[in-house]
Order: structure tokens, then C-alpha cells, then sequence
């Protein structure tokens, strides 16, 4: 169990650091300010402020992350209402460099006041009364890069108007929308590359043999690594599946196989042997698919085992479209857990597998069009594209709150329905 929750934070940890690490490039590279990039969820067991700007911070609870983007939220209003009182200090330039609102630690050397006005987007000043002193209203203006201690402790950037997300072109916002997913389609591929690169070898799905097994049919035949079976009963086989197929249809019987070895054609004559799968008898003669070591081969495996688990996901989301909703088609934390419980049994090319699949799937349904995932503010994106105007921002948090409060419910019914499938029954 210990290895499993190890494993667990460990592949789920990093599908999230990659994913926001996404939205964080690009956020930056577009002049939108970072304020928070956390990992985990929860109380913060660790912070630091970066030179440009992002509070990086480490949750308690290892499940989820988020970036915070200048714009996204309303604490500092919150925080600053007319009435609660703060801490300020100021820097050279007699601006104010930091706010404190943590009632339970002060700021050394800091000014007291008890706010009336304040504005941190535009005109960048905080008024109010200093040290209780109610007689004289007194202004401070802002730095630009001026930092608010929240009452955690942790300490962010002030949101000024030209760095936040909504003054960002349309680009540049979609660009940043899509990252997440993008990287976590970009892991996947990644690591589906280099569980190729741990494989023995690549099957090459070809007709030519691989290991003969010594006390086989083949091997008593004369058949080598290295021959290329052309026909089995006359019937032409042009690949192993092919191949496969004509001599598991055959069991227990004698088959005539035709072959190449070196450049001589040879036919021989011999009796399969008899193995039950998924309770069928089909024939066996022995052999193993030919294997190629090659990188290129390596790096072909790993794309096509990309390109077949994102087209399975497809499948799975035009079966509910087609078929109905069911939560069985699902799975939250629970069926993560439970599916990396499974894949530590196979070791660490299980756990690889685990980790690819589970990011392309990730990273697919945070693209569907529903508010509140990365595919439902694309949506907007799209829409103000086509209306050639910003969406009204109270129309856009309404949407944002509606399609996260049906996810919230979603993820309860799932949860639910996980603890009741891999745990009660």
C-alpha cells in the first residue's frame, strides 16, 4: 500500500506540475502575471516568490494544483474592504512595497491604517487611517510590483491592469487556455517513447520469425530465427497477423508451412500443438514475433501507443455520447488510486504505461467544451472571436460557476460511485 500512495502522488504530481507548468509558460511569455503556481491543494507547507513575480508554493494535500493568473480571482477586494485594517510598508520612493493583511503577523516597522479606498489596477493607492487616527484620510501610492502578505501568509503580487490575463490579446489567452493540455499530450508521448526505449524490443509485425522455441514443432522442423514464413496450407501470409491466424485455426492438425531461409524456399510438413485461450484451442508451432532494437522502431512504438490511446479515449467519449450517460464510464482519485494499485504489479514499465495513458486522458477531457475546464474557456475564447467584442465579465463568471458546480457534483457521483466499485463490492 505504501509503495502505491508513493507512486500514486508521484505519477498524479507530475501530470499536474506538467500540465500548470503549460499554462504558466505561456502565461509568461504572453506578459500575463503569475501570481500563484501551486502544487497540491490545501494549507501551504512551503512558498517562495520568484524574480518575476509568481509565488510558487507546495499544498499539503498532493492531489490537484492551479496556477493563479492576475485577474482570475477578487481576494485582494476582499482582503482590502473599506474597514479592515493592514500593514504597510514602503520603499525608497516612499511607494508602498507590501500590504499585510495577516492579522496575526504584522509587519515589522509597518504602518498600521484602516483602509477607506484603495484601487490596485488602475490608479495603484491605498487610502485610510493611520494608526487610528480618524481626523485626516491619508493616500499612499502603490508600487507596481508592490506584494500583499494574505492571511495565510503567503505573499503575492498586486494585479495592476496591464498585467492581467483579460489585457492579454486573444492569441495569446487561447494559447495560454490550450498549454495544459498540450503538455500533458506532450508527456504522454514522452514517456510512451521511453517505455519503448525499456522494451526488449519491438515487434515488427512482420512474417519473419524471432526466437523458435528449441522443443517446438518449428525448431523439430528445421525452422530459425531469421526464416520468413510465406504460406501456411497454401493459404499466403504477408505479416504475423496473418500468420497468427492460419496456424491458431489449426490446432492439434498437421500443417504444410512454407518458408524462406537464406534464399531458398523450403516446405515442411508438421503438427501443431494445442493450447486453450480465453477458452478456445488454437495451434501453436513454437514461434515469437521478430523483435527490432532499433531506436527508430523504439520511437515508432511510442507514437503509435499514443496515437492508440488517445483514439480508445475518442471511443470511449462517442460510446457515452451514443449510448447515454453512465458513471461507470468515469473514475475520479479513487479509480486513479486503484489503477495505479495495478499497474505497481508490472513494475516500473506498468507504472510508464499507467502515467502516458492517464496524461492523454487528462489532457483530452480538460479539453472538452464544458466551463470551468481548459476546453470551456477556449469556448469563450472562440465566441469573443466570433463576436468580435470581450465577453461581459459577469456573464463569463456565472457560465464559469455553473459548469463548476456540475463538475463539483460530477466528481462527488464519481467518487461515490469508485468507493462503491473497487472497495464495497
Amino acid at each position: 500500500m505504501l509503495i502505491t500512495i508513493i507512486t500514486f502522488i508521484l505519477v498524479f504530481g507530475l501530470i499536474v506540475l506538467v500540465h500548470e507548468f503549460g499554462h504558466y509558460y505561456f502565461a509568461v511569455r504572453a506578459g500575463i502575471l503569475v501570481r500563484e503556481f501551486s502544487i497540491g491543494m490545501g494549507p501551504k507547507v512551503w512558498w517562495r516568490r520568484g524574480k518575476n513575480g509568481t509565488t510558487f508554493t507546495v499544498r499539503i494535500l498532493p492531489v490537484g494544483g492551479y496556477v493563479r493568473f492576475a485577474g482570475d480571482d477578487d481576494d485582494d477586494e476582499e482582503y482590502l474592504r473599506p474597514g479592515s485594517t493592514v500593514s504597510i510598508t514602503l520603499n525608497d520612493n516612499q511607494l508602498v512595497k507590501t500590504i499585510d493583511v495577516n492579522q496575526n503577523n504584522q509587519l515589522l516597522q509597518g504602518i498600521p491604517v484602516q483602509v477607506v479606498d484603495h484601487d490596485l489596477t488602475d490608479d495603484l493607492f491605498i487610502a485610510g487611517y493611520v494608526n487610528g487616527d480618524e481626523s485626516e484620510v491619508k493616500r499612499f501610492s502603490v508600487d507596481h510590483d508592490a506584494v500583499i502578505v494574505e492571511p495565510d501568509g503567503t505573499s503575492v503580487r498586486i494585479a495592476p491592469r496591464d498585467v492581467l490575463f483579460q489585457s492579454a490579446s486573444l492569441g495569446h489567452r487561447m494559447l495560454t487556455n490550450f498549454a495544459g493540455p498540450l503538455n500533458n499530450f506532450i508527456l504522454s508521448l514522452v514517456v510512451f517513447v521511453i517505455l519503448g526505449f525499456t522494451l526488449p524490443g519491438i515487434p515488427t509485425g512482420s512474417n519473419r520469425l524471432g526466437n523458435v522455441q528449441s522443443a517446438g514443432p518449428a525448431a523439430r522442423a528445421g525452422l530459425v530465427t531469421g526464416d520468413r514464413i510465406i504460406s501456411v496450407d497454401h493459404h499466403r501470409v504477408e505479416n504475423w497477423q496473418e500468420l497468427s491466424q492460419q496456424v491458431s485455426a489449426k490446432p492439434g492438425k498437421l500443417v504444410k508451412v512454407t518458408y524462406e531461409h537464406g534464399n531458398r524456399k523450403k516446405t515442411v510438413s508438421l503438427k501443431t500443438t494445442t493450447a486453450t485461450v480465453n477458452k478456445q484451442k488454437v495451434g501453436r508451432i513454437g514461434i515469437e514475433e521478430e523483435l527490432s532494437k532499433s531506436p527508430a522502431a523504439r520511437v515508432k512504438y511510442g507514437w503509435n501507443a499514443f496515437v492508440q490511446s488517445g483514439t480508445l479515449i475518442f471511443s470511449v467519449l462517442g460510446h457515452m455520447v451514443t449510448h447515454g450517460f453512465n458513471l461507470n464510464d468515469f473514475g475520479g482519485p479513487v479509480a486513479m488510486y486503484a489503477g495505479t494499485s495495478q499497474a505497481t504489479h508490472y513494475g516500473v514499465n506498468g507504472v510508464l504505461a499507467f502515467l502516458a495513458a492517464l496524461s492523454i486522458n487528462l489532457g483530452i477531457v480538460n479539453l472538452l467544451p464544458i466551463p470551468a475546464l481548459d476546453g470551456g474557456k477556449l469556448l469563450l475564447n472562440i465566441v469573443e472571436a466570433i463576436i468580435r467584442r470581450p465577453i461581459p465579465e459577469k456573464v463569463e463568471v456565472v457560465v464559469t460557476l455553473i459548469g463548476f458546480t456540475i463538475l463539483l457534483l460530477l466528481m462527488i457521483l464519481v467518487t461515490y460511485n469508485d468507493i462503491q466499485r473497487y472497495f464495497v463490492h
